[in-house]
């Protein structure tokens, strides 16, 4: 039978509203089951500060689903949720941590397969099996005292920051600072990353190390003392705290390096055994909704991992503002574990501290 034009539009505007229909009617249905659960338990390293404005929204749109919402640093965090998942007891229902590898592992081994409606709008390597979600886009920064180290000086590459503080050991003698490997997750997936990447990371430890590496398990120690002058260069922080600090503190300057710069994605994902997995799956969908995305780049100043968010804190605008860089995004995915394995973590930690002189 041979349609008229108009019968052919008419029968893709009912598919479309069908569509529409049914996605709504999907919706709707996870919202009365999360309302009937009442709330949701998440286990995060994002700040409650900076977590605030997302969780506040969302239990503004659902006022029946309370957020539990528990802060604490990555490795805090791994040993604290294994343990629970040992014991057989309460947990958290969603995790969100920047600690990509680790978050990594223990969503292989604890996450809950789920179909997002919000995945379309995420980029591919955010995704891992339905299971793992990439949640922001954050790129890894040099931060430096504006006041003692002057601009024509400012390192712009890794070579460049090695090169500076080995030309210069006395001056920069516990004056550099970064995370200990050992001590913070994330600071051990950023210099793993790093050594995948950068075929001369070892030599830029030595370089760094030259005059005895200041280290910390936490961005706000390093950003603190590099506004106060005790440190005068930190490497290696997220460049999302960095922003919100030096927004209000003209002492921290902050640099992308241009030889290249990591890009890291909070991972979230929904626990198997979740006491309420349908407030779980509301939640995700609103954080990586245009909405929960647009939060999170305009109040947050989490860069948005979509590229559609109003403003330009979100993928696209980011990459236009750093056209002197290469962006290189951590995919969500299994490379995330290559250095995880003890005998890898170990021999890394080694060749790191040999090279740095620890």
């Amino acid at each position: 039978m041979r349609l008229h034009p108009t019968s052919s539009a008419a029968l893709v505007l009912a598919a479309a509203m069908g569509s529409t229909l049914a996605f709504t009617a999907q919706a709707d249905d996870l919202a009365n089951k999360a309302d009937a659960e009442g709330k949701v338990i998440i286990y995060s390293t994002t700040d409650t500060k900076a977590a605030a404005p997302l969780i506040a929204a969302f239990e503004a749109k659902h006022g029946k689903v309370k957020v539990e919402y528990h802060d604490m640093n990555s490795t805090e965090l791994y040993n604290r949720y294994i343990s629970e998942q040992a014991a057989g007891g309460g947990s958290a229902d969603l995790l969100w941590s920047s600690s990509m590898d680790s978050a990594m592992r223990l969503a292989t081994r604890y996450a809950d397969s789920y179909e997002s409606p919000e995945k379309p709008a995420l980029p591919e390597w955010a995704v891992w099996n339905n299971a793992a979600f990439g949640t922001t886009y954050e790129p890894i920064a040099f931060i430096y005292n504006t006041r003692l180290i002057k601009e024509d000086e400012v390192p712009r590459t890794h070579a460049a920051l090695a090169e500076l503080v080995k030309n210069q050991p006395d001056r920069f003698r516990n004056k550099v600072t970064t995370y200990d490997i050992e001590k913070s997750a994330v600071g051990y997936m950023l210099a793993a990353q790093d050594n995948l990447r950068n075929p001369d990371y070892l030599d830029f430890i030595k370089g760094v190390g030259a005059a005895n590496l200041v280290l910390q398990s936490s961005t706000g120690t390093m950003m603190e003392r590099v506004s106060s002058g005790e440190n005068l260069i930190g490497y290696n922080l997220l460049g999302s705290y960095a922003e919100t600090r030096a927004a209000n503190d003209p002492a921290i300057g902050i640099v992308y390096p241009a030889d290249y710069t990591p890009v890291l994605s909070r991972v979230a994902f929904i626990s198997k055994k979740a006491a309420n997995p349908n407030a779980a799956r509301l939640f995700l969908d609103f954080m990586l909704s245009a909405e929960g995305q647009s939060i999170l780049a305009n109040q947050s100043n989490l860069t948005s991992i979509r590229a559609d968010i109003e403003g330009d804190n979100d993928v696209q605008g980011l990459t236009s503002r750093l056209t002197e860089t290469t962006l290189v995004p951590i995919p969500v995915d299994e490379s995330l574990l290559q250095y995880l394995e003890q005998k890898e973590r170990l021999a890394f930690i080694r060749s790191w501290r040999a090279a740095a002189g620890k």
